[in-house]
């Protein structure tokens, strides 16, 4: 296996002033092409620093992508670094000096002496041509490890890696198969519980299981070789049926997934939210072609007293569902009522009666977060009944204080 390394450079990007975007960019490509990093790592402006992570890089990995450092200025240390580093002197590259004059010719202006410095690379590197940019970039070699500059703009450095960095490495290691990786979104459960069901299942050589826990989903990854098409599936089946129902969406986000089902459906839908403040019409309306289903909408105060006379949360949610259905002449309407106490409801009006169901927040979230929560509740009380699939679900994260389902020939009556 392939060791491949990537050293960002620069004490805005150590410090956090920026936000290290390169970096998420380069493991996602790489990946994409079957090469996995095997570690990242962050220097600032500091030469004796820079020639030391350098070193240690080098006898460590096969590959390494350095990004950063090529500019004009004095704090731009990467090339006098790598020559350190590789026990040799930086020579002048007349090609690149030669495009550097024609850069600022061409501007009409002349070049300053400091860029100069960008044409001065290590003895014996190949050079990698930026055709958007003044800094070049470059390959050398020593203590057999592969090192690939690159300048730190990130349009820069994509161009650079799609179209000379990758090439390059497939042409040196053509027999790289790399993985691929599955994915099953969750939603309403725990990483331990998820690994309680999955660590029973037996799986193949070259295969693992991964997870990713965010708000409000967990991941649960399938990492694979390419080009095994039958035993991925074959295991995405397995793991899905013993998971299935807190899984909302496969290799797609849910809001994707939710967006293909209202397209192959093609129900109109309105919405009317009371603790999602809008949150839930643009996750519905967040696809364009799903968008021309979900035309109307409502967003109401907190404040707003809707048919809960008799302080039923749940049967506020159903009487805002079935108004909000009849006001906009829509197949559906889904509904997020207001919160009391981290309780809140959710209802959806259909053809065939209402659904509803009144949950409880079993931890204390942000308003931010709590938004997140109701939006996914409601986003996957739509899925399910889109997918005919069970409406309601034991959510780890929530308990049920309610749920209920009225037919259409009982609201008729």
């Amino acid at each position: 296996m392939l060791k491949i390394a990537m050293l960002s450079t620069g004490e805005e990007v150590l410090h956090g002033e920026i936000v290290d975007s390169n970096a998420a960019w380069l493991s996602r490509r790489f990946f994409e092409n079957g090469y996995s990093l095997t570690k990242r790592s962050t220097v600032g402006d500091e030469m004796s620093a820079l020639v030391e992570e350098l070193m240690m890089l080098s006898f460590n990995s096969d590959i390494v992508i350095v990004n950063g450092g090529l500019g004009p200025t004095s704090d731009d240390l990467s090339a006098q670094a790598a020559a350190e580093a590789a026990e040799t002197e930086l020579v002048l590259y007349p090609e690149w000096l030669e495009k550097l004059e024609r850069f600022f010719a061409d501007r009409g202006v002349t070049m300053p002496e400091s860029n100069r410095k960008q044409a001065m690379l290590p003895k014996d590197s190949v050079l990698l041509d930026n055709p958007i940019g003044t800094a070049c970039g470059f390959k050398v070699t020593f203590n057999n490890c592969d090192f690939y500059f690159t300048p730190g703009v990130p349009s820069e450095f994509k161009l650079m890696v799609d179209q000379q960095i990758l090439p390059d490495m497939k042409q040196v290691h053509p027999d790289i198969a790399g993985l691929e990786c599955s994915k099953l979104y969750t939603f309403g459960t725990s990483e331990s519980a998820l690994s309680d069901k999955l660590d029973k299942v037996q799986l193949p050589q070259g295969y693992t299981l991964g997870y990713r826990s965010y708000l409000p989903y967990i991941e649960v990854k399938l990492f694979g070789p390419k080009n095994d098409l039958d035993n991925r599936v074959k295991l995405l089946q397995i793991i899905f049926n013993l998971i299935e129902s807190n899984v909302v969406s496969v290799d797609e986000s849910m809001p994707e997934h939710l967006a293909f089902l209202i397209q192959e459906k093609q129900y109109s839908i309105s919405t009317a939210e009371q603790s999602t403040f809008g949150a839930l019409s643009q996750c519905l309306q967040s696809d364009s072609q799903a968008a021309q289903y979900c035309g109307h909408g409502w967003v109401l105060g907190e404040r707003v007293a809707v048919g809960d006379a008799n302080d039923d949360p749940l049967a506020a949610a159903f009487a805002l569902a079935g108004a909000t259905k009849d006001k906009c002449a829509t197949d559906l309407a889904i509904v997020t009522g207001k919160v009391s106490d981290k309780t809140f409801s959710v209802a959806i009006a259909a053809p065939e009666g209402e659904w509803g169901q009144t949950l409880t927040l079993n931890r204390n979230y942000s308003r931010d977060e709590q938004v997140l929560v109701i939006t996914t509740v409601a986003a996957d009380m739509l899925r399910r009944y889109l997918s005919a699939k069970p409406m309601f679900v034991s959510y780890s994260s929530l308990t049920r204080e309610k749920e209920m389902f009225v037919p259409r020939s009982v609201l008729k009556a």
